[in-house]
């Protein structure tokens, strides 16, 4: 007989359990419906209980009637996979340079593992999914992209167009769409998009009501490393600026920035802490820096 692991909530009361799902109520309803892009990344790519309890939180969404969509990166895979090859790896402003060579290991990592990997995750976990990536359809359309000094980055793609008809033809199946950063140029190859760019892309052309971006840290840091719980766009776009942005966080920042310019609510979260994303939607304290164009309460 297979064990049965310890139930973790089996000391809470019954009635703090009703009281959780009270709470939870409200946002249910008011996001039953509505398209929810949740970029997984960091820790959460790499560590099987994180990565589980990320899709284990989008499969009871997709029940309760939200439509979530993932968008995945896979960096550290497709370093490690460069490196075994014996390829160099090399990044500038928070891009991996990327020659042919190297767009071929990422093509590999990302539509040939890690996307089958979480959807058959999905799966396994109740609910149903269906694996894509920007050159499906084609729903990422992109021009090559430079360096913030204007460097030869090679294969890399900033996003100019975006299609959602194959993302949303998934999500009115009932599919989580799985979407893999792997974008077409207008030359007709195959470009290395950023995973926080696309994520933005697809949240503003889905009209989505939240970007989730999970990450290795609590949130977006003041230059103290202190927690800034929200942001306006303004605020945002000052620490890119000013330089506290730092790192990997530029990207994400920028691209969170984009999003919320363009209306979408974006919430930075540490990925690290389990169920993070039913956390941040879910409850009335929420986790994490929201970024948003207004001014007003959380």
């Amino acid at each position: 007989m297979p064990t049965i692991p310890p139930d973790p909530t089996s000391e809470v009361s019954p009635a703090l359990r009703a009281k959780v799902l009270v709470e939870a109520l409200p946002y249910i309803r008011h996001f039953h419906g509505q398209l929810l892009v949740v970029k997984l990344g960091g820790s959460a790519m790499e560590d099987p209980a994180e990565r589980e309890a990320v899709l284990q939180d989008l499969v009871l969404l997709r029940f309760v009637g939200m439509r979530p969509v993932l968008v995945h990166g896979g960096g550290r895979e497709i370093t490690a996979m460069a490196a075994a090859l014996g390829l160099d790896t090399r990044f500038v402003g928070g891009l991996r340079v990327t020659d042919e060579r190297t767009m071929e290991v990422a093509k590999m990592v990302l539509t040939g593992k890690i996307s089958p990997e979480l959807v058959t995750t999905i799966h396994r976990l109740g609910g149903r999914a269906m694996g894509l990536s920007g050159e499906d359809g084609p729903t990422l359309l992109v021009k090559r992209q430079s360096g913030p000094q204007g460097e030869d980055l090679g294969l890399v793609g900033e996003v100019v167009e975006v299609n959602p008809e194959p993302v949303l033809s998934l999500t009115e199946r009932g599919l989580i769409p799985v979407v893999a950063c792997i974008g077409l140029g207008y030359d007709g190859k195959s470009y290395n998009v950023n995973a926080d760019t696309v994520a933005a892309a697809l949240a503003v052309a889905l009209d989505a009501a939240k970007l989730i971006m999970l990450t290795d840290v609590v949130g977006v840091q003041g230059p103290q490393g202190e927690l800034l719980s929200r942001l306006s766009v303004t605020e945002a776009e000052a620490l890119l600026a000013d330089g506290t942005a730092r790192e990997g966080m530029i990207p994400k920042l920028a691209a969170a920035c984009r999003a919320a310019r363009a209306g979408v609510a974006v919430h930075v979260i540490d990925g690290r802490e389990a169920h993070s994303v039913l956390l941040e939607l879910l409850t009335e304290s929420g986790v994490g820096t929201m970024i948003d164009p207004d001014a007003g309460e959380r």
